[in-house]
């Protein structure tokens, strides 16, 4: 058994001490890092390198492959106005399946979008389809009549209603329910 005096015990304890609160705020310190692609993984690693020549080496190294990953295609850079500009292009659709658009702190909530159509068809069932400027399709998931056809140039805003479901004014008119589809 090993006997320790008084003092020492103290120190030993002070010094256990020190180093669990040295390790807990170093982890609290520490960024999380959720899913990160390879090529910035291997650019954050780049940190942790003390020697100034070497880590300046890493972070050229690291960029050169983000660059080059950039070029192929492999790795997209977006910025926090193209990924809103993303989002509120994706409304209607299903993205629960990516992750992608989660990243924020707040993802901005998209509710209701405004746009025109460019073209409108009424289908053998009566239903219309209508693809907007921005190239989404929609298509009339009620019965409902419209007392004016919709045509090019008209101005549509669709709202998120109950249950996944969305509603579309045509030209100030009455709603339809409405779905977004993949293509005309």
């Amino acid at each position: 058994m090993i006997s320790l005096s008084r003092r020492s015990a103290r120190a030993l304890v002070a010094s256990g001490l020190v180093c669990a609160v040295a390790v807990a705020a170093a982890q609290a310190a520490a960024p999380v890092v959720r899913d990160v692609a390879p090529a910035l993984k291997a650019l954050l690693d780049c940190r942790a390198i003390v020697e100034g020549d070497k880590r300046l080496a890493c972070y050229d190294a690291a960029v050169d492959s983000i660059t080059t990953a950039e070029k192929k295609g492999d790795v997209i850079i977006v910025d926090r106005q193209q990924a809103q500009a993303a989002r509120r292009q994706a409304f209607g659709l299903d993205l629960s399946a990516l992750s992608i658009f989660d990243r924020d702190d707040k993802p901005e909530q998209v509710d209701r979008i405004a746009g025109e159509v460019t073209k409108a068809v009424r289908g053998s069932d009566g239903r219309w389809t209508l693809i907007l400027a921005d190239g989404a399709v929609w298509r009339q998931a009620d019965d409902r009549d419209l007392p004016s056809p919709p045509k090019p140039g008209s101005k549509v805003e669709i709202r998120k209603a109950a249950v996944g479901s969305y509603l579309m004014n045509i030209d100030g008119q009455i709603a339809i329910r409405a779905r977004r589809v993949v293509g005309p």
